[in-house]
C-alpha cells in the first residue's frame, strides 16, 4: 500500500462505526499470518481479537487455504435457486449432526445480521401460517444482535448503538437485562421478573431472542445459565418460540460448543455466524425443527420468503467444511482451556488497579472493564505501537483471540493491556 492510498481511505472509504468527517485512524494490514496481522512497514501485531470474534484458527491456515484453493477452481459461486452443490450439503450434514438433536433444517445466508433477520421472518411466517399473527419479538436489554433493520429492532433500544434509530424501528417488548452473574448462585426469586414478564405479555410475542450467556456488544457480561432453562421453560408454557443467537458465542469461543449447552438447552431456532468459516469467508447459517418449516411450508406463500444472493456460497461452505474438520480433529476444547486459565491468572491482578471496575474471563473470552471510556484513537494507537491488536469500545477492554495462539503471545496481549491503564492519555476524562 503507497501513502495515497491511505489517503484515498481517509477520505473515501467509510469504516465500521466511524465519521467521515472525523475518521478514526487506520493501520495499513498488508497480510496475516498465525495469530498475526502484518503491517506495511513489516511490523507483526499480536491479533486479539480473531478480527471480532471470527478467526478462530487465525490467518492463512494452509489447510483451509488448500481447500478454498480446490474450489475455487471447481465454482467460486452458482445461485442456490434450484440449484445444489457438494459443499453445501457437506456443511448442512456437518451442522445437523453437530447441532442440538432436532434442529434439521438448515437455511444458509451471508452473515450473522442476516442469520438473524432470518430468525425473526421464520418465527412470524410461522405464527401466521398457524392463524394466530403474534407480530412482537422479546428481546433482553443490554442485548445486540446485528446492525440490519431487523436486527436493530430487537437489539436494545436505549442504550445500544442503535438508539437513534428506536423510532423508526418495529416496536418489540424487551426484558430486562439478567442480573445474577454467571459464577454466582443462583438465588429464590431471581426468576420472578422473567416469569412475570412472560405471564403479561405472552399473547403477542411470536419468539424470544436472546445472545446466550454472553451479552456481547451490549457489554460483555455473563449471565446465569439459569436464565436460559428459566426461559426454555416459559417458552414452553406459552408457546413460544425461543431464538439463540449464537453468531459470536458458537463454536467453543465460551468453552463449550455452543453457550446454549451450559443450561442444556435446545433452541427452536438457532443463528450461527462469525466463526463458522474460520474467519474465512463471510457465512451464516440459521438452523429450526422441522414441524417449524413444515408449518411455514404449508402456509399460504407455500415457501419461506428468504432468498440471499450469494446464499450458501460454495467457496463460504467449503471454507466452513475445513474449519470443523479442523475443529472436529484438533482438540479446540484444550485450547480454549488453556487460553481460560491464562486469561483468569494474568487478568485478575489488574482488578487492584484504580482503572478497572470489573475482571471477567469465559472461555476464551477476557473483560477488562474500566471505570471511565477509553479514547479509542489513543489507545489504538498505543497498542499498535507496542504489537498488539486489541480494539477496546465504550469502556471495555477485551480479548477473543485465535484458539492457536500460544501463551507467550497471550501474556503478551494481556500485558499490553495492564501496561495501558497507566497511560492517562488512553482514556477520556470524565
Amino acid at each position: 500500500m503507497k501513502n495515497d492510498d491511505l489517503d484515498f481511505d481517509k477520505k473515501h472509504i467509510w469504516h465500521p462505526y466511524t465519521s467521515m468527517t472525523h475518521p478514526l485512524p487506520t493501520y495499513p494490514v498488508v497480510s496475516a499470518h498465525g495469530y498475526e496481522l502484518i503491517l506495511r512497514d513489516g511490523r507483526r501485531l499480536i491479533d486479539g481479537m480473531s478480527s471480532w470474534w471470527a478467526a478462530i484458527h487465525g490467518y492463512n491456515h494452509p489447510i483451509i487455504n488448500q481447500v478454498m484453493h480446490a474450489q475455487i477452481n471447481r465454482m467460486s459461486h452458482v445461485m442456490f435457486g434450484g440449484i445444489v452443490h457438494p459443499p453445501a450439503v457437506e456443511l448442512c450434514r456437518r451442522l445437523v449432526n453437530t447441532m442440538p438433536t432436532g434442529l434439521e433444517c438448515v437455511f444458509l445466508a451471508d452473515s450473522g445480521s442476516v442469520a438473524v433477520e432470518i430468525a425473526i421472518k421464520m418465527a412470524l411466517q410461522y405464527w401466521q401460517a398457524r392463524g394466530n399473527p403474534r407480530y412482537e419479538i422479546l428481546a433482553l436489554r443490554k442485548g445486540y444482535h446485528g446492525d440490519t433493520y431487523g436486527a436493530m429492532a430487537v437489539s436494545d433500544p436505549e442504550n445500544s448503538m442503535h438508539n437513534m434509530y428506536q423510532n423508526y424501528l418495529p416496536s418489540n417488548r424487551f426484558l430486562n437485562s439478567p442480573t445474577r452473574r454467571f459464577e454466582e448462585n443462583w438465588q429464590k426469586g431471581d426468576e420472578t421478573s422473567f416469569s412475570q414478564f412472560f405471564s403479561q405479555h405472552h399473547k403477542k410475542i411470536a419468539a424470544v431472542i436472546m445472545e446466550p450467556i454472553v451479552q456481547g456488544v451490549g457489554g460483555m457480561r455473563f449471565y446465569h445459565p439459569e436464565y436460559l432453562r428459566l426461559t426454555r421453560m416459559l417458552c414452553n408454557q406459552y408457546e413460544i418460540l425461543f431464538i439463540a443467537d449464537e453468531i459470536a458465542t458458537g463454536f467453543g469461543r465460551t468453552g463449550k460448543w455452543l453457550a446454549c449447552n451450559y443450561a442444556d438447552v435446545t433452541p427452536d431456532i438457532l443463528c450461527l455466524g462469525k466463526a463458522l468459516t474460520g474467519g474465512m469467508m463471510t457465512l451464516s447459517a440459521t438452523l429450526t425443527f422441522r414441524h417449524i418449516a413444515e408449518t411455514i411450508s404449508n402456509s399460504k406463500a407455500g415457501c419461506f420468503m428468504h432468498g440471499p444472493t450469494f446464499m450458501a456460497n460454495p467457496l463460504a461452505c467449503a471454507a466452513a467444511n475445513a474449519s470443523l474438520s479442523l475443529l472436529e480433529n484438533d482438540s479446540w476444547y484444550q485450547h480454549v482451556e488453556k487460553i481460560s486459565t491464562y486469561l483468569s491468572v494474568g487478568l485478575a491482578p489488574l482488578i487492584s488497579h484504580p482503572k478497572v471496575r470489573d475482571i471477567r474471563v469465559l472461555g476464551a473470552i477476557g473483560v477488562v472493564e474500566i471505570v471511565q471510556e477509553v479514547n479509542i484513537s489513543q489507545i489504538q494507537h498505543w497498542f499498535v505501537e507496542n504489537g498488539v491488536w486489541i480494539r477496546p469500545f465504550k469502556n471495555l477492554i477485551y480479548l477473543t483471540p485465535p484458539y492457536i495462539i500460544s501463551k507467550e503471545a497471550l501474556m503478551k496481549l494481556i500485558n499490553a493491556i495492564a501496561m495501558s491503564l497507566d497511560q492517562p492519555e488512553n482514556f477520556i476524562s470524565s
